[in-house]
C-alpha cells in the first residue's frame, strides 16, 4: 500500500508490539473486539525484549509476576528470566491467541492527528495511511535510547554503540572498551564482557544501590506441578506480587523503612569489594530507592578485575582516541558502549500524536508529562496510553500495571458502545485533579527525599514516571470506567471514512 491509497479502517489502532500492544491484542479479542490493527516498526514482535540484546539481558522482576495473569507459563527456566526467554513467551503468545493478522510489522507510526470533521484518528505510516476510531499508544517508555551530547563525541574514530542497539558483528575480545553509564543494564553487561576485554573504563556519575540477585533455576519438579495444578502457580505469582508490595512498595513510600534495605546492600558489597578505595567509589550517598536499585550477583566481582577501571570523574569531552575526565586524564580506548537509558520522560512518541487543537502531546505537555489515571489527556479524544504519565514502577512487575490499563480501556469501550457516544476525552478538571492528587502522594517518597537526581524525574524536576502507590491502589481506580471525569467530543461527519480490512 502506497500513501495515495485511501486509508484503511479500523475500530482500534495500538501502536507497538511489546507487552503492551499484545496484552490489548488478546483482550481486544476475548471482548469480541475483531477490528483492530496493532502497528510497530520492528521485523518481529517484543518491544523492548525485541531490541535490548545485550549480554547478560534479564528481568530484574520474578518470572511468574512479570508475565500475563491471562497468559501463565509454567515453563519458566529461571525465577528471573533471561531476554531470550520473555522474547520467545511473546511470540508464544501472538500465535496461541492468533493476533498474526492484525500485525502491521515494519510498520512506524510517523503521524497521528485526530480529525475533528471525522471523528477520527488519521494515521500515517512507514507503508501507508490508516484512520481508526480509538488509537492506543503502547510503545512503552524503555524505547528510544537516550544518548548523552558530549563534546566531541563525533570525531572519535573507533567503534560506538548503545546497549539497546548492541553490535553484535563487533568482537570486543582484546579491545579498550568505555562504558558510560551505571545503570540496570550495564550492571548486567558489564560482568560479560569484562573477562573478554583488554580494559574496560566504566565512567559512573552515581554509584547505585545494588542487593543481592536472588536467582536460581526452577525445577522439573515445580514446572510439572504448574502444569498440573495451575492454581499452584497462580499462589506463587500472588506471594511474589504481595511481598513486593508489602516490603518494596512500604519502603518507597516511607524512606526510612529503607534502612535494612540498605544494610543488606552494603553487607553485599563489603562481601564482593575487599579494596577500601573501590568499595568508596561504590558507595551511594543517597537514601536507596532514590534512584533504581539494582540486583546482581556478578558486578562487584567484575569491577574488582585488574583490567577494569571505575572512573568516577566526569567527561569533558571525547577525542578521537579516548574519553577525557575533567581532571585532564585521557582514557585511550577503541570503543564506546553508551549504557545511559532511554527517553522516558520526553517520549518520541509524543512529537508524532497531534490533538484536537493540532497540539502535538510534548507541546501539550510542555516539559511534564501529564494524564488521567496515566491513561487519557484532555484535548486527545479517544486516545489511550499504556504505561504513561505516572504509571511506571520502582517495586513490583508494570505488565501489572498494564492489565489495568487495559481493563480500563475496555470499559471505556463499553462506555462508547452502549452511550452512543463516537469519543470521548477528559474534562481539564478531572485530569488537573488527578495530577494534583498524584503530586501531592509523591511529597514524602523515597523519590522526592531520597538525595539524588533520577530518569524518573523530568526537565521540570517534576517525577511524571512513577506511581506513588501500591499498585493494588491503582488496580482499584482502574477495575471500571467511570465515565463522570469524561466529556463526549462533537463530531460532525455520521460514520468513518475509508474501509475495514
Amino acid at each position: 500500500m502506497t500513501s495515495d491509497d485511501e486509508p484503511v479502517h479500523h475500530r482500534v489502532a495500538v501502536v507497538g508490539a511489546g507487552f503492551g500492544g499484545i496484552g490489548t491484542a488478546i483482550r481486544l479479542k476475548q471482548r469480541g473486539y475483531h477490528d483492530f490493527v496493532v502497528f510497530d516498526r520492528g521485523a518481529d514482535v517484543g518491544g523492548t525484549w525485541r531490541d535490548n540484546t545485550y549480554p547478560g539481558c534479564a528481568c530484574d522482576v520474578p518470572s511468574h509476576l512479570y508475565s500475563f495473569s491471562f497468559a501463565p507459563n509454567p515453563d519458566w527456566s529461571r525465577s528471573f528470566s533471561g531476554q531470550p526467554e520473555i522474547w520467545e513467551y511473546l511470540r508464544r503468545c501472538v500465535a496461541r491467541h492468533g493476533l498474526a493478522p492484525h500485525l502491521r510489522l515494519r510498520h512506524e507510526v510517523l503521524r497521528a492527528e485526530w480529525d475533528t470533521a471525522s471523528g477520527l484518528w488519521l494515521i500515517e505510516t512507514s507503508r501507508g495511511r490508516y484512520t481508526a476510531e480509538v488509537l492506543v499508544a503502547a510503545g512503552g517508555p524503555l524505547t528510544e535510547p537516550s544518548v548523552p551530547d558530549l563534546p566531541g563525541l563525533s570525531t572519535f574514530t573507533g567503534e560506538t554503540f548503545h546497549s539497546a542497539r548492541w553490535n553484535h558483528d563487533l568482537d570486543l575480545t582484546g579491545r579498550r572498551v568505555a562504558v558510560i553509564g551505571t545503570g540496570a543494564s550495564a550492571i548486567q553487561f558489564v560482568p560479560q564482557i569484562a573477562p573478554q576485554v583488554d580494559r574496560l573504563h566504566l565512567f559512573q556519575r552515581t554509584p547505585a544501590w545494588v542487593m543481592p540477585r536472588a536467582d536460581r533455576a526452577i525445577t522439573d519438579r515445580e514446572k510439572r506441578l504448574f502444569r498440573a495444578v495451575p492454581a499452584a502457580q497462580r499462589a506463587v505469582r500472588a506471594g511474589i506480587y504481595w511481598a513486593r508490595e508489602g516490603i518494596m512498595g512500604t519502603g518507597f513510600l516511607y524512606p526510612a523503612m529503607m534502612r535494612l534495605g540498605e544494610r543488606v546492600a552494603l553487607r553485599h558489597l563489603r562481601r564482593s569489594v575487599a579494596d577500601p578505595a573501590l568499595r568508596a567509589k561504590l558507595t551511594p550517598r543517597y537514601t536507596m530507592g532514590c534512584k533504581r536499585v539494582l540486583l546482581s550477583n556478578d558486578y562487584y566481582p567484575a569491577l574488582t578485575r585488574d583490567n577494569v577501571e571505575v572512573v568516577t570523574d566526569g567527561i569533558a569531552e571525547v577525542r578521537p582516541n579516548g574519553v577525557v575526565t575533567r581532571d585532564g586524564t585521557l582514557h585511550e580506548v577503541d570503543t564506546i558502549i553508551f549504557g545511559t537509558g532511554f527517553h522516558v520522560t520526553d517520549p518520541p512518541i509524543a512529537r508524532s500524536i497531534r490533538g484536537s487543537d493540532g497540539r502535538t502531546l510534548e507541546q501539550a505537555w510542555q516539559g511534564s508529562m501529564r494524564a488521567h489515571q496515566g491513561v487519557a489527556v484532555n484535548g486527545f479524544p479517544n486516545l489511550f496510553l499504556l504505561l504513561g504519565p505516572n504509571t511506571g514502577l520502582g517495586h513490583s512487575s508494570v505488565v501489572f500495571m498494564i492489565e489495568c490499563q487495559i481493563t480500563y480501556l475496555l470499559g471505556a469501550l463499553r462506555h462508547l458502545d452502549r452511550s452512543g457516544a463516537r469519543a470521548i476525552e477528559p474534562t481539564p478538571e478531572a485530569q488537573r485533579a488527578f495530577v494534583s492528587d498524584v503530586d501531592r502522594k509523591m511529597t514524602g517518597t523515597v523519590w522526592s527525599s531520597g538525595g539524588c537526581r533520577s530518569w524518573y524525574l523530568d526537565a521540570t524536576g517534576r517525577n511524571s514516571t512513577l506511581w506513588p502507590g501500591y499498585t493494588w491502589s491503582y488496580w482499584l481506580r482502574t477495575r471500571r470506567f467511570d465515565p463522570a471525569p469524561y466529556r463526549p467530543v462533537a463530531v460532525r461527519q455520521p460514520r468513518p471514512v475509508g474501509e475495514s480490512r
